[in-house]
């Protein structure tokens, strides 16, 4: 059963990278800005409980623990619902900052494994979804309009 997923995506933003690196290490306020993050807590200095939910009826319940917080590399190990790491490679550019994203997970859990055997062009569908939030919201937070 096929269970793993690689997701790669690219963007760029008009900011300079210390206040893109300032708004994805502070994952307190991600629910203000991505819409698909509906509630973090920390559990302390490196590690977080999220829980995100995008256009299916399922929430993915998460812990992440800090690899790294400094610019170029910015990485997270994620366990729960997924398990793997999360990765922002920030880059500076002549517009602003080049964002490299790199998410390897394996789904854990009886639902998700099943759903990501007979159902994994809908569940990266979803994530495509969760991930267009988070640059719609990553725009708004750095005041930055475009596409």
């Amino acid at each position: 059963m096929v269970r793993s997923y690689r997701f790669r995506d690219s963007w760029e933003v008009p900011a300079p990278v210390a206040a893109v690196r300032d708004v994805l290490v502070d994952l307190e306020y991600y629910p203000q800005w991505w819409p698909q993050v509906v509630a973090v807590a920390s559990l302390g200095p490196d590690d977080a409980r999220v829980l995100c939910r995008s256009e299916l009826p399922y929430t993915l319940d998460l812990v992440l623990h800090s690899v790294s917080r400094e610019a170029p590399l910015l990485e997270v190990s994620v366990a729960g619902h997924l398990s793997g790491s999360v990765r922002w490679r920030l880059s500076p550019t002549l517009a602003g900052t080049r964002l490299d994203f790199e998410q390897d997970v394996t789904a854990q859990g009886r639902l998700l494994g099943l759903a990501s055997y007979v159902a994994r062009p809908l569940l990266t569908w979803n994530h495509d979804r969760m991930m267009a939030g988070c640059l719609s919201g990553l725009r708004g937070q750095l005041g930055v309009v475009g596409a």
